[in-house]
């Protein structure tokens, strides 16, 4: 019976939990289109989280182009289907490893950070002095950061899968001295716009989640300093799990209109 208990109490506060972000997503949409606009706030948040993520997306896509190559070759090799490398690396970096790697990378460094900076102000009271003030803070710290988050992801993607796909070529180039012309041009002839438009399509919906949740866990931070880290936490690890969810209804959904 203690056990059943537990699980109740569980479920119980998972469902309290979405419901709370629900109505925080709500709020953050009501604001959005509101003014004043916090223009210069916005530009400052894309800034601060595209710099501060560039270099380990570049440094992950790298290593990843370069270790998937590795990988497939040999296996490819027995088939003698080399030369199909290019086209299968392009094609799964783009629908599927860069999108959900690059946006694991940014809930882990984004996220968690504006769990963290959030949940400090909380605790020092400086959210409550900027209502006191007359100033919206959901306003000013929420909504700029969550349009950040939602615009810079799928910049940040592009850029991983391009950082991918030339250690890729590096691979292929030194292994078996394809030329750059050669392996960008089947590159390009294995890609479409149905692998393209649905995964940068994604990529706003993984960015919104990164940014709305760790608003969410900063803004009602609570048990003082301590709540910090643990804002901060449970940011990520609620991000990570919503991310797969959302990739999984993308790729659900992507599959459907397609067999239509």
């Amino acid at each position: 019976m203690n056990t059943i208990s537990k699980i109740t109490e569980l479920f119980k506060a998972v469902l309290i939990e979405i419901g709370e972000l629900s109505y925080f997503s709500a709020r953050f949409f009501q604001e959005t289109f509101k003014r004043p606009t916090e223009f210069k706030e916005f530009l400052r948040q894309c800034f601060n989280m595209g710099n501060r993520s560039l270099l380990l997306v570049a440094v992950t896509g790298f290593i990843i182009g370069l270790v998937f190559t590795l990988q497939s070759r040999p296996t490819l090799q027995e088939f003698g289907a080399v030369s199909w490398i290019p086209s299968m690396v392009s094609i799964s970096l783009i629908r599927e490893i860069g999108p959900i790697i690059t946006a694991l990378i940014c809930a882990g460094r984004i996220g968690s950070g504006i769990g963290a900076e959030l949940g400090s102000m909380r605790v020092t009271e400086q959210i409550d002095a900027m209502e006191v003030s007359g100033t919206n803070p959901f306003k000013y710290l929420v909504v700029t950061r969550v349009l950040a988050t939602t615009f810079m992801l799928p910049v940040l993607v592009f850029f991983g899968d391009a950082i991918a796909i030339f250690g890729s070529f590096l691979v292929e180039n030194i292994k078996g001295r394809v030329s750059f012309l050669l392996y960008y041009n089947q590159v390009f002839d294995a890609l479409e716009f149905g692998d393209l438009i649905p995964a940068t399509i994604k990529t706003f919906f993984f960015g919104f989640a990164i940014g709305i949740v760790g608003c969410f866990k900063g803004y009602y931070c609570k048990k003082g300093t301590a709540g910090v880290g643990l804002a901060a936490n449970s940011a990520v690890v609620f991000t990570s799990m919503l991310l797969f969810i959302i990739d999984f209804i993308a790729v659900f959904v992507t599959d459907i209109f397609y067999d239509i």
